[in-house]
């Protein structure tokens, strides 16, 4: 039986065994992204690439991505959902496609892994009629020849949709099986019919492993490997994009690539034969510590201590990754978290100051493969012990105001929801002091706020992001190739200590922080515009370099920051006069023009203000 690490280090060995060069893992604040806050998948920081732009280390890549999805909080309290997660990935990029993918893949997880063929089950895409696309014929052959040759069974099955797979259950023999587009389809915005003219996708085939447990018929009636009762687990989906959306329909990409994720901690759920993941060997011993700290059971209480075992792990690598506790943004999910896990800590009777503690046995867990997690060890240690101190005076105003609605003999389901957002007091401590006082809490009432609440909460993690792109459209992309212009032109005319601090681009203008602590005066701002819009009507080329982030660190002509997110190898986009003049030099990630001849309008510079106590910020539009 593997340990977690073990697993992971075999699969990109594996991997490179297959011709894959193993990249680093992105931080957990993502850059140039709009679709979510965090890194919430291993495909995420590699979009660009699977749009067709060149990966600076290969066609064949692969690596252990950390994830964080802020939506999965309040699943928390189950046997498989985490919010922080390491994903298992590999990619092709014009390179293998289905065959050598679905083959590997099994490959590994019964010669390397050792995992029962007989346990294996796999759904593949059942067409969809209404875009004209058909069933993925290809995928369910290689499937079948594979499980002829282990000799198991393997007949085929029609499912559908999820809820057909509970009225219609599982069938002896059966292992392959056809979903529609709902369940085995990948786009960044879902099914086929959603896709926008441009957008790419394909279909997807997902293994899944079987622990073998009873049918829970509070979820169906019947059992299926889309079921969530617990008895399969998802463990892996290779995901084969290669349909582009036209004004027509869809057409076949002349190169099609290849994204397969598989969850590292559900993966070792199956390896080890627990359908519980918190009682794999990593989160096994932060359970056993917090089994210590409490005195009481994992057993006895299943639920708060996953909870606070999965939300230190979070917060232990988002602030290792400098995602540090606020009211906004990337910072108030990490605050969710830690207030959270203080919570259900004091109802399993855990001491004060131990979460930081904590804290310290997961950095030691997973020090050897993340080791800036031992480098921050300090700052993680003592921001988690700031923010519980914080929190308990927070929790005593709230329990202020809980005992004046209970003084007057009622606490409506309005004021359990004020509670919530405002002093953080989860429903379910509440509902218990409400109960002391014989009082009946309206949760209908609650539950409809509270819904309302995840939907703009939400809206606006979708919408929110640190340095990110809005898509990848024609506009979009002048705007950020602007972004470097106007950098330069602000170092020009302000000095050499400004730097980057943020930025926010959509369609329609660009928002950029930078480092400094004073207005900008108009008429340094009419300068900086004069800069840029010559520049613009001069004329020049964009072209990019690649080198290793050793190299662009020592090399002084080089802009850059958030270094630390950034991977070994590193592209620096140079913008060039066509006298030779350079006008910008800058590490950088995103899409860019190739030519300043692409730019239309004219750069106006529409407002400049206060991002933060160190950093302005200026809104411009292309006019």
């Amino acid at each position: 039986m593997f340990s977690v690490d073990e697993i992971r280090e075999k699969y990109l060995t594996y991997m490179q065994a297959k011709g894959h060069t193993v990249i680093e893992s992105a931080t957990l604040a993502p850059d140039n992204d709009s679709t979510t806050l965090f890194t919430g998948s291993g495909m995420q920081p590699l979009v660009p690439y699977l749009m067709g732009e060149s990966h600076p280390k290969g066609k064949r890549l692969a690596n252990s991505q950390k994830c964080f999805r802020a939506e999965d909080i309040e699943e928390i309290g189950d046997n498989r959902h985490t919010t922080f997660f390491e994903m298992l990935g590999n990619w092709s990029l014009g390179d293998y496609f289905k065959t050598e993918q679905i083959k590997w893949l099994y490959h590994f997880l019964i010669k390397e892994l050792g995992l029962d063929p007989e346990r294996i089950f796999v759904t593949v895409f059942g067409g969809d009629k209404s875009v004209g696309i058909g069933k993925d014929t290809d995928a369910e052959a290689l499937w079948q020849e594979i499980f002829t040759v282990a000799k198991v069974s393997s007949s085929v099955a029609e499912i559908g949709s999820e809820a057909d797979g509970y009225k219609r259950g599982i069938k002896p023999g059966e292992r392959i099986f056809y979903y529609g587009s709902d369940k085995n389809w990948w786009s960044r915005v879902g099914a086929p019919a959603n896709m926008p003219v441009g957008e790419i996708g394909g279909p997807d085939s997902e293994v899944f492993f079987d622990f073998g447990t009873p049918h829970n018929t509070d979820f169906g009636e019947h059992c299926h490997p889309n079921c969530d009762c617990g008895r399969f687990m998802e463990i892996g989906n290779s995901v084969f994009i290669e349909y582009i959306k036209t004004e027509t329909g869809f057409e076949r990409l002349p190169k099609k690539n290849v994204d397969f994720g598989g969850g590292l901690e559900r993966v070792a759920a199956a390896v080890q034969n627990q359908s519980d993941m918190f009682k794999i060997d990593l989160l096994g011993r932060i359970i056993a510590k917090i089994e210590h700290y409490s005195g009481t059971s994992y057993e006895d209480n299943q639920r708060a201590f996953r909870i606070i075992a999965d939300h230190i792990r979070g917060a232990v690598f988002m602030i290792g990754d400098g995602i540090l506790p606020t009211n906004t943004e990337q910072g108030y999910f990490v605050r969710r978290l830690l207030r959270r896990a203080v919570r259900y800590a004091d109802l399993i009777g855990v001491e004060p100051g131990n979460l930081a503690s904590l804290a310290g046995v997961v950095i030691g867990l997973f020090s050897v493969a993340y080791p800036n997690l031992t480098e921050r060890s300090t700052i993680v240690k003592d921001t988690i012990k700031t923010e519980e101190e914080q929190f308990r005076k927070t929790l005593a105003k709230g329990l202020r105001e809980f005992d004046k609605r209970a003084g007057a003999g009622t606490v409506t389901g309005t004021d359990a929801f004020t509670l919530f957002t405002t002093y953080g007091f989860p429903y379910e401590l509440t509902e218990e002091l409400a109960t002391e006082h014989n009082i009946v809490i309206d949760r209908p009432e609650f539950d409809r706020l509270m819904l309302d609440h995840k939907k703009v909460s939400r809206a606006g993690a979708e919408k929110k992001f640190k340095g990110g792109l809005a898509d990848n459209s024609e506009k979009v992309v002048q705007y950020h190739t602007a972004t470097h212009l106007l950098l330069a032109a602000l170092r020009h005319h302000l000095g050499t200590h400004i730097h980057q601090a943020g930025s926010n681009i959509t369609g329609e203008r660009l928002r950029f922080d930078f480092t400094h602590t004073e207005k900008v005066s108009p008429e340094t701002l009419a300068k900086v515009e004069v800069w840029v819009n010559d520049a613009i009507k001069k004329g020049g080329q964009v072209k990019f370099e690649t080198m290793s982030k050793v190299d662009a660190q020592n090399d002084e002509t080089i802009e850059a920051s958030f270094w630390e997110r950034y991977p070994d190898e590193v592209k620096v986009y140079n913008m060039i006069a066509p006298d030779g003049t350079v006008y910008s030099r800058e590490l950088c990630g995103g899409p860019h023009i190739n030519d300043f001849s692409e730019i239309t309008g004219f750069f106006k510079i529409v407002k400049e203000e206060s991002s933060s106590a160190k950093a302005r910020r200026i809104k411009a539009v292309f006019k």
